[in-house]
């Protein structure tokens, strides 16, 4: 069974800086696709990040590059998304999710197959 667990949340104070990580595990998932997606208090789902079964290719949301950094370990296992700079408009519950071959960059969340449940982020004035 593919599971995905995200880590590394809290509460920061704006410009300050959060690693989150995103460790998958199950058959293949090395081959998945992987992204970030974020959904604050009364608002919709928003993609924030994708990076592709190769860990050469990204995608940023525009709110977030130069900011935020996608990347991946060397075994593919586990997916990181480095946040920089922060402002209070980043808090928001930030969601990994795993799209299996041929995991290209997707930024709709329909498109991808697995979802980890969840980690807090608080960026505070």
């Amino acid at each position: 069974q593919v599971q995905l667990v995200e880590s590394g949340g809290g509460l920061v104070q704006a410009g300050g800086s959060l690693r989150l990580s995103c460790v998958a595990s199950g058959r293949a998932v090395s081959s998945y696709s992987m992204g970030w997606f974020r959904q604050a208090p009364g608002k919709e789902r928003e993609f924030v990040a994708a990076i592709g079964r190769s860990a050469v290719t990204t995608s940023y949301a525009d709110s977030v590059k130069g900011r935020f950094t996608i990347s991946r370990d060397n075994s593919k296992t586990t997916a990181y998304l480095q946040m920089n700079s922060l402002k209070p408009e980043d808090t928001a519950v930030y969601y990994c999710a795993g799209a299996r071959p041929p995991g290209l960059l997707y930024r709709e969340s329909s498109m991808y197959d697995y979802w980890g449940r969840g980690t807090q982020v608080t960026v505070s004035a």
